[in-house]
């Protein structure tokens, strides 16, 4: 019984910000590496973040890079995704995964088991 329960996704003007949080229950997130995924309507999920089990490592996609960041507190057993200086290009639904190996990259959906229910971003004037 893992379960990963996004929250944050809402409606925000270009160039605005948004923090999404994604809480772990049924297991220890310690143990686990973090991604963040997106998809927008037509288009194939995407790997934005990953973050690995102690926080020491974390990957971006180009897309993303330098406006983004990820970020965990396994105390509270969440992992965070800073968006910041948001696009129109950013409107999807947004996921978080989980995986008990390395991050490969910003993330390949193949790679992740435990899945959240995702949270809209929608990104527009």
């Amino acid at each position: 019984q893992l379960q990963l329960v996004e929250s944050g996704g809402g409606l925000v003007q270009p160039g605005g910000s948004l923090r999404l949080s994604c809480v772990a229950s049924g297991f220890t997130l310690d143990f686990y590496a973090i991604g963040w995924f997106r998809q927008a309507p037509g288009k194939e999920r995407e790997g934005v973040s990953c973050i690995s089990m102690s926080g020491s490592s974390t990957n971006y996609a180009d897309s993303v890079k330098g406006r983004f960041t990820i970020s965990r507190d396994n105390a509270k057993n969440t992992v965070y995704l800073q968006m910041n200086s948001l696009k129109p290009e950013d409107t999807a639904v947004y996921y978080c995964a989980a995986r008990e190996r390395l991050c490969r990259g910003p993330g390949k959906s193949a790679d992740f088991g435990s899945w959240g229910q995702g949270t809209q971003v929608t990104v527009s004037s």
